[in-house]
C-alpha cells in the first residue's frame, strides 16, 4: 500500500497536467476543476502513507529500486524517512490551496498555467523522494521550468526581470551540484563500489573521504541549497521573485520550494558529510545569525506588503538553517518542523495579501487604513497569520523557533550561546515589522474612499484560509503529533555526525 500510494502521490500531478493539457483551451472551466480534482486527490492518496509508515524505524521506506541508467548505476530509486514525508505532505496539502487561490486571478492563457502548476508539484514530490542523486538533480531541475513561467508569463510588470533573476540563481547553485554528484560517482569507484547514484550506497562511503576532497564536494551541494533556501548573502532573488509573482506562486515559493534548499543540507550535507558539517557548523551558523536579523531589519523598512512579507522568509528560514547547524537533536527537529510551520504561516501571510490585492490593486501599506471596519472575518484570518509568523506560544510558529534556540544553546558544534541569544531578537524584531504592518493595514486612519466599501471573505477565501488555520493552531497546541513522525530520522542524522566527529579520529588532508 505504502509504496503504490509514494508512487501515486509523485505521479498523479505528472497525469493531472498531460490530461489539461489534453483538454480544450476555451474549457476554462473544466481545466480548473481537473486541476483542482487532480491536486486534492493526490492529498488524499498521500494521506495513505501515514498507516504504514512506521515511526521507530530510522530506515527509507515504501522504497523502490530500480535500474535506469546501468552505466552510471543511475536508477529510479524512491523512499522515504520521517523527515521527507512531512515535506510530502506539506506539498500535496498545498497545492489545492493555490489552485483555489489562482481561480479568479488567473484570467490568460490558464490552460498552460494549470498545467505547469500540476508539472511543478510533480517535480516538488520528486525531490522529496528521490533516493538517487542522478534522479534528485532530474527533479530538482524539473522544478525550474514552470516556475521560471509562471513568474515570468503571470506574474507583476517586473516579472520577465525576476523570472531571470530566479532561474540564473537557482541554475548556477544546479550546475555546481552536477558537479559535486559526478565527483561523488566518481569516488565510488576508488571505494571499490563503481560508478554510482544511489544514494543509499554513497551514504556508507562519502563519510570516509578524505577531509580536502570532502570539504569542495560539502560546499558544492551547501551553495546549491543555500541558493534556495536562501541563506545571507545569496537570498537576493527572493524578494523580486515572492513581489512579482502572482499568488499562488508566491504561495507555492515561500510553502515548499524554499524548503527543498533546508531538505537538501539534512539529506545530502549532514548525511553524506558528517565530519565537515561538524567543522564548519560554526561559520554557517554566523550567516544563518546574519540573515535572521538582517531579514528582519530589512523587513521592517518595507512600504510594500508583500516585499515585507518575502524579507520576513528570509529571517525565519535563518533560524531553520541555524537549526540544522547546531547538529543536536532538539534543533534540527525544530528546523524539520519549522520548515511546516513557514510553509502554513507565511503562505497564509501571502494569501491575505492577495486578498487584498485583488479588492484593492495595490500593495502599498500607506494605501490601506482601517481595513478591519470593512472587512472583521479577514482580519481574524490575518491576525492569525501574522501572529502564528510572530512565534506567539499557541500557534505553529512558536514550537519549531522553540527547539531552534534550545538546540542553538544545547550545541556542542557551536559551544557558544551567542548564536541563540543574538537569533532569539530575531523573534522581537519580526513581532516589531509584523505589528507595526498589521496595524497600519487594519487599524490605520485612511480617508480614502476605496477602503470604505471592500467585501469582507468569500466562500473561495475561506476555502485557502481554514485549512491553515485547523493546522496551524493544531501543530501549536500538539506538535507532537507531526514531531513524532520525523523523530528518529532526526537522531540518526545527528546521530552520524557526533559518531564521526567524536568517536573516530578525524581526518587530515
Amino acid at each position: 500500500m505504502g509504496v503504490s500510494a509514494l508512487l501515486a502521490t509523485i505521479f498523479l500531478p505528472l497525469a493531472g497536467s498531460l490530461a489539461v493539457m489534453l483538454i480544450e483551451r476555451s474549457q476554462v472551466k473544466a481545466i480548473k476543476v481537473t486541476t483542482l480534482v487532480m491536486t486534492v486527490i493526490t492529498f488524499l492518496v498521500s494521506l495513505l502513507l501515514l498507516p504504514g509508515f512506521d515511526r521507530t524505524s530510522t530506515a527509507m521506506q515504501f522504497t523502490i529500486n530500480s535500474q535506469w541508467i546501468p552505466a552510471l548505476d543511475a536508477g529510479f530509486r524512491i523512499g522515504i524517512d520521517g523527515t521527507s514525508l512531512l515535506l510530502v505532505l506539506l506539498t500535496t496539502f498545498m497545492m489545492p490551496i493555490a489552485i483555489l487561490a489562482s481561480w479568479d486571478s488567473i484570467t490568460k492563457q490558464t490552460k498552460e498555467y494549470y498545467a505547469l502548476m500540476l508539472m511543478l508539484q510533480f517535480g516538488m514530490t520528486g525531490v522529496f523522494a528521490a533516493l538517487d542523486t542522478f534522479l534528485f538533480y532530474v527533479f530538482w531541475e524539473v522544478i525550474l521550468i514552470p516556475m521560471y513561467f509562471i513568474i515570468g508569463i503571470w506574474g507583476g510588470k517586473d516579472r520577465i526581470y525576476a523570472a531571470v533573476k530566479f532561474f540564473l540563481y537557482t541554475l548556477a547553485g544546479s550546475l555546481l551540484m552536477l558537479v559535486a554528484i559526478i565527483w561523488l560517482g566518481l569516488y565510488g569507484v576508488e571505494a571499490g563500489v563503481g560508478f554510482t547514484a544511489d544514494l543509499m550506497k554513497l551514504r556508507m562511503i562519502a563519510p570516509a573521504i578524505p577531509m580536502d576532497v570532502q570539504f569542495w564536494l560539502f560546499m558544492a551541494f551547501a551553495l546549491a541549497f543555500f541558493i534556495k533556501v536562501p541563506l545571507f548573502p545569496f537570498h537576493t532573488w527572493l524578494p523580486d521573485a515572492h513581489v512579482q509573482a502572482p499568488t499562488a506562486g508566491s504561495v507555492i515559493l515561500a510553502a515548499v520550494l524554499l524548503k527543498m534548499g533546508t531538505y537538501g543540507l539534512i539529506r545530502f550535507n549532514l548525511e553524506l558529510f558528517p565530519q565537515t558539517s561538524a567543522e564548519l557548523a560554526g561559520p554557517i551558523s554566523v550567516l544563518a545569525v546574519i540573515g535572521i536579523i538582517y531579514g528582519a531589519l530589512v523587513a521592517m523598512v518595507q512600504t510594500d506588503i508583500k516585499k515585507l512579507v518575502a524579507y520576513s522568509s528570509v529571517s525565519h528560514l535563518g533560524f531553520v538553517v541555524l537549526g540544522i547547524f547546531s547538529i543536536t537533536v532538539e534543533g534540527v527537529q525544530g528546523a524539520v518542523i519549522q520548515m511546516v510551520n513557514h510553509g502554513l504561516s507565511t503562505g497564509m501571510l501571502f494569501l491575505c495579501v492577495g486578498v487584498l490585492y485583488e479588492r484593492r490593486h495595490t500593495r502599498e501599506i500607506g494605501d490601506y487604513g482601517g481595513i478591519t471596519n470593512v472587512m472583521p472575518r479577514f482580519a481574524v484570518m490575518f491576525a492569525i497569520a501574522m501572529f502564528a509568523s510572530v512565534g506567539l506560544p499557541g500557534l505553529n510558529g512558536f514550537v519549531g523557533e522553540f527547539f531552534t534556540l534550545i538546540g542553538a544553546f544545547r550545541s556542542p558544534f557551536l559551544n557558544n550561546w551567542a548564536y541563540a541569544i543574538i537569533s532569539a531578537s530575531g523573534v522581537i524584531f519580526a513581532a516589531v515589522y509584523l505589528l507595526w504592518m498589521f496595524q497600519r493595514v487594519m487599524f490605520g486612519t485612511n480617508n480614502n474612499p476605496e477602503n470604505h466599501h471592500l467585501r469582507d471573505l468569500r466562500t473561495i477565501e475561506y476555502w485557502q484560509l481554514v485549512p491553515l488555520v485547523i493546522f496551524i493552531v493544531w501543530l501549536g497546541i500538539a506538535p507532537r503529533t507531526f514531531m513524532d513522525l520525523s523523530e528518529k530520522s532526526v537522531q540518526a542524522a545527528v546521530g552520524k555526525v557526533e559518531f564521526y566527529k567524536f568517536s573516530r579520529p578525524s581526518q587530515q588532508p
